[in-house]
């Protein structure tokens, strides 16, 4: 990846150091110490979600996908919201420095698309505040980016760029990664529940009573 040039999360393009925005490069407070703290949960939550989805994407356990993509997500939005809800983070360049070659994604998101064949593809809507415009809409491609997304400021994180791998994930949940989980989360919580509710009273009736007598 080329280097980047950019400004705060909330205002693209030159960033400042001023109006409220935090340089981690100044270890002098106790505000900065818990951001540091925040980007090494940030960092094992998405080491985490990685592990997940591509075990999910091997295709190893079928029958547990749904509710364990659901419980990854349900904790990386978790993440997120902290993020969100934080001073801008001003990290001490004026250009991302090269983060190295990327992490390949693509299996993942082929593993997810042919574990959801035929539940894969939701409708979507553009913006709820600015278009009502529906389109369509891939669980396998938001899980898939969410995890480059994810990556990429793991990689800043492991070489020791906290402050760019904050800025990463702040900026990144901000402008695509925090609304595409929100999509595919609210996706698995409808599939989770019709798997669940849209049984028949016969069925759900046996499945009570060989609850109840069980030896």
């Amino acid at each position: 990846m080329s280097e980047t040039f950019r400004g705060t999360p909330t205002e693209p393009g030159p960033r400042a150091g001023t109006g409220g925005s935090i340089d981690l490069t100044e270890d002098r407070t106790a505000e900065v110490l818990e951001l540091r703290r925040l980007a090494q949960e940030t960092a094992t939550d998405a080491q985490t979600y990685l592990d997940t989805v591509t075990e999910v994407a091997s295709g190893s356990s079928p029958d547990t996908a749904i509710p364990v993509l659901l419980l990854a997500l349900s904790q990386m939005l978790m993440t997120g919201a902290r993020l969100g809800a934080i001073t801008d983070v001003v990290p001490s360049e004026k250009f991302e420095p090269d983060a190295g070659q990327e992490p390949e994604v693509d299996p993942v998101r082929t593993g997810l698309a042919n574990l959801l064949d035929g539940l894969d593809e939701y409708a979507d809507i553009v913006d709820p505040l600015t278009s009502g415009e529906l389109v369509r809409g891939s669980l396998s491609d938001d899980l898939a980016d969410v995890a480059a997304d994810l990556v990429h400021g793991l990689r800043h994180y492991r070489d020791g760029r906290v402050d760019e791998a904050l800025w990463w994930w702040q900026f990144s949940y901000l402008s695509t990664w925090g609304v595409r989980a929100t999509s595919a989360l609210r996706v698995l919580q409808s599939m989770l529940g019709h798997l669940r509710l849209d049984v028949d009273f016969e069925t759900a009736a046996d499945a009570e009573f060989e609850a109840l007598h069980v030896d």
